[in-house]
């Protein structure tokens, strides 16, 4: 029996009370204790699956690519991805997403929701739903941070909703780009860090003390006589920041400390730095990280790619490859893989037919995500397209049960419900998910 059958089975009994406690406990029983935790690739801009994980090497809408195989047996990737050839045994390859969002921001509004856009309640990102069921309900880390968002701009980012701002990412810039030196794996690695988390230089601390307890003063009484949830959020808010400040686990943004062989590994881009973070931050214990890749450090290609298709992806897969693979390996020399579960998804994909300008268009009839880690079950793809690429023939997968599988696979039991700002409960993702995907 899969554990979430039977923590549903044992609430329906009533041998468990305190359902909303219940994605903890089911994370904790399934780890060991070990606190579990989620990676998001997003792929913003909408990845080619036909050029990636999907390949149609036998139609012309295979298009340029050449297709290689992984150590799955039965498993092939494209040619550009051979670092990750290397752990299809730790992967599931969905390859039937499918939708009817084919506009950027609706598109990512879904994948990340789960819900169409529209009404009057903002729900939150996935990300921010498992920041709130998979941190402690006090820390000084926040519960999730973002690393490269806001970089294709035809996509706003998605926020926490009625969760309140404490499940509001917090973003890392990028400070410094990489220089490559002809290489993804070659050159001066993109510096990333977070605004402001050191007081300003022409502040001494006798000052930066003067200006706390002046705040603090002002907000007390400002807070005494209204009883207002969104102005207590706003006062944690900057507390959280200064604990943050001055509690020395913000040296966890600071990536100089690795090796410089391993920063090369991953890649000197955004994106590769972008996954180093990510495995400090989770083993550091933040819940959710999420980092994106949309424009590439190689010439400046985009996922978005209506013409020169196979330019772009194929610069924006050396950077995929070097970034996934590595965080794969150095998750498990980690001893983390087996509690962390990645995840690599877009909006949609793009079109099979290769168009006039030699690019594919906006594609969300069936396209790829991929799972890796956690209680995956790893190891194999999952539904079928046709021979070319336009149609699902075996196992559809909407973007509600691909949002709920995700969650499973990081030992949340979506069915389980938060409150939204209407008093109403909600479940965190309103689907089953495909039991075949995880264990």
């Amino acid at each position: 029996m899969k554990r979430r059958n039977f923590l549903n089975a044992a609430m329906t009994t009533g041998t468990i009370a305190l359902s909303g406690m219940m994605p903890r406990l089911a994370a904790a029983a399934a780890a060991g204790g070990r606190r579990r935790a989620c990676i998001i690739l997003w792929m913003s801009g909408g990845p080619s699956q036909t050029d990636t994980f999907d390949m149609k090497p036998n139609h012309e809408n295979g298009g340029e690519f050449s297709e290689i195989a992984t150590n799955v047996p039965g498993i092939r990737f494209s040619e550009h991805l051979p670092e990750l050839s290397k752990h299809a045994d730790k992967m599931a390859i969905v390859r039937t997403l499918t939708s009817k969002e084919g506009d950027h921001e609706r598109g990512s509004y879904l994948l990340q929701t789960g819900q169409k856009m529209g009404g009057p309640i903002k729900p939150p990102a996935l990300r921010s739903r498992l920041g709130h069921q998979l941190s402690p309900d006090r820390t000084t880390l926040p519960p999730l941070v973002s690393v490269g968002s806001g970089a294709f701009v035809a996509a706003r980012p998605i926020g926490s909703g009625f969760l309140g701002p404490r499940f509001q990412p917090l973003d890392v810039a990028v400070s410094q780009p990489g220089n490559l030196d002809g290489n993804i794996q070659s050159g001066t690695p993109a510096s990333l860090s977070v605004n402001a988390l050191s007081r300003h230089a022409a502040i001494d601390e006798k000052r930066w003390q003067r200006r706390l307890e002046l705040w603090d003063t002002f907000e007390g009484r400002f807070l005494a006589d209204r009883n207002n949830q969104g102005l207590r959020s706003h006062r944690g808010t900057y507390q959280n920041a200064h604990e943050l400040m001055t509690s020395g686990q913000a040296d966890v943004f600071d990536l100089s400390s690795e090796p410089d062989s391993l920063r090369a590994r991953y890649g000197v881009g955004t994106f590769g730095q972008g996954c180093l973070l990510a495995r400090r931050l989770v083993e550091a214990g933040v819940a959710c990280v999420e980092v994106t890749l949309s424009n590439s450090t190689i010439g400046g290609s985009s996922w978005d790619s209506h013409s020169q298709n196979f330019t772009a992806v194929e610069n924006l897969s050396r950077e995929l490859d070097a970034g996934f693979a590595t965080l794969l390996e150095d998750l498990a020399s980690h001893g983390l893989l087996e509690t962390t579960t990645v995840v690599c998804m877009g909006e949609f994909g793009r079109t099979p037919r290769i168009n006039n300008n030699a690019g594919r268009d906006h594609f969300p009839r069936a396209f790829s995500g991929v799972l890796a880690g956690g209680d995956v079950a790893m190891g194999q793809t999952y539904g079928k397209t046709s021979d070319d690429g336009m149609q699902i023939v075996e196992n559809p997968v909407t973007i509600p049960e691909w949002l709920a599988t995700i969650c499973a696979a990081t030992g949340v039991s979506p069915s389980d419900t938060v409150v939204n700002e209407s008093g109403r409960p909600v479940p965190i993702v309103d689907a089953d998910p495909i039991e075949d995907l995880y264990v």
